[in-house]
């Protein structure tokens, strides 16, 4: 019990710290700079591919840069809210990418890829639900 107390005080303390160590503006924005080019580097990459590789690659893209986004406000502002925000994003970004793949297939086996990924998307909606409550 003793053990499991000091283990408590000790990541009490570092979460304590940790939020008073929140990002400054300077940071943020060069966090902010830093994703876009990451973004335009991603798009360049994509502009080599075609057909549906290159709408995949294009997802990703996006989907990495909006996830990115909502982690560096999570980071500036620290906040339930934006911890939800980020699993959203991630959420978004994987069946964004899973439906875009879809594409490949044919006939039953594109409604059943597309299905799983409509299920996937719902679980994930449901687990971030929960962490409202």
């Amino acid at each position: 019990m003793k053990k499991h107390l000091i283990v408590l005080a000790i990541a009490s303390t570092c979460f304590a710290m940790g939020s008073a160590n929140a990002m400054s503006k300077e940071e943020y924005n060069a966090g902010k700079q830093k994703i876009e080019a990451d973004y335009k580097a991603a798009k360049a990459q994509c502009d080599a591919m075609k057909d549906n590789a290159k709408d995949v690659c294009m997802k990703e893209a996006k989907g990495t840069e909006d996830v990115a986004k909502a982690e560096l406000e999570a980071q500036y502002k620290p906040s339930a809210a934006h911890t939800r925000k980020v699993a959203e994003e991630k959420a978004e970004m994987t069946y964004d990418v899973a439906k875009e793949k879809c594409d490949d297939q044919k006939g039953d086996a594109k409604k059943a890829c597309v299905d799983q990924a409509k299920a996937d998307h719902d679980k994930a909606k449901a687990d971030i639900k929960a962490m409202k409550g």
